[in-house]
């Protein structure tokens, strides 16, 4: 009844326009009563969006699952990939459903409502990962809005492409740069001698004399987020 309803309302989208097409039409398509509709979906607009209800409880269930042993912002990247699964498992119903948001301003408010409450369940489950760290809600809230854009550029790329090639793949590229600019460095092997590890064994500095005029050196701690080292670039220039 569920899905007849959504295939109905679509079809009537898809003809007559969103505006133009009532509740009681779409039952009379689907053959079914108003009561029928209302016990599946509060309001027109939630037909548009019949998932993400589901997809929101799944994903706050993964995210209450997590143990310590889990890095938080890889944590939640994967959260966000639930998302796209979703929308991944009926390309064709989602690209519709974006060409028709794009075309109705009353869905995409509806739809930025969807994306904060996304957004919200990932800040939360962050909040409590950094609670006690200096700037812990500040920090969770950001990564929290990074993942939510990093994973909507992605999507919305595959959609525009009208669902063509992997959307897994677009998207891990995308939450690649929020994991490496705000996750934990993979723990390297320890090693079974004593020896000091240097802060960067893949960039080997030359001595200083052989070093031009125009270059400014900046050293900071293993696995400090990337906006900390911009800014340490940004205050060394700016003494320069």
């Amino acid at each position: 009844m569920r899905d007849a309803l959504v295939a109905a309302a679509f079809r009537l989208f898809l003809e007559r326009g969103y505006e133009q097409t009532t509740v009681d039409d779409i039952v009379a398509l689907a053959g079914v009563g108003r009561r029928s509709f209302f016990r599946y979906f509060p309001s027109k607009e939630d037909v548009v969006f019949p998932d993400h209800e589901r997809c929101l409880a799944d994903m706050t269930a993964f995210l209450a699952a997590s143990g310590r042993e889990h890095e938080p912002v890889r944590r939640v990247c994967d959260a966000a990939r639930l998302v796209l699964l979703m929308y991944a498992e009926n390309p064709s119903f989602s690209v519709q459903r974006y060409r028709l948001t794009k075309q109705v301003p009353g869905l995409r408010a509806y739809e930025l409502s969807v994306v904060w409450r996304y957004e919200r369940a990932l800040a939360e489950y962050l909040r409590g990962r950094f609670t006690g760290r200096p700037d812990g809600n500040l920090h969770a809230d950001v990564i929290a809005a990074a993942v939510v854009a990093a994973h909507n550029n992605a999507l919305r790329s595959w959609l525009r492409s009208a669902g063509q090639g992997d959307a897994s793949t677009t998207v891990d590229h995308a939450l690649g740069y929020v994991q490496s600019a705000f996750g934990a460095p993979p723990t390297a092997p320890a090693s079974t001698t004593a020896t000091a590890r240097p802060a960067f064994p893949s960039l080997p500095m030359p001595p200083a004399d052989e070093l031009p005029d125009d270059v400014v050196v900046v050293v900071s701690r293993r696995g400090a987020p990337l906006w900390r080292v911009v800014q340490e670039i940004e205050t060394t220039l700016g003494r320069e």
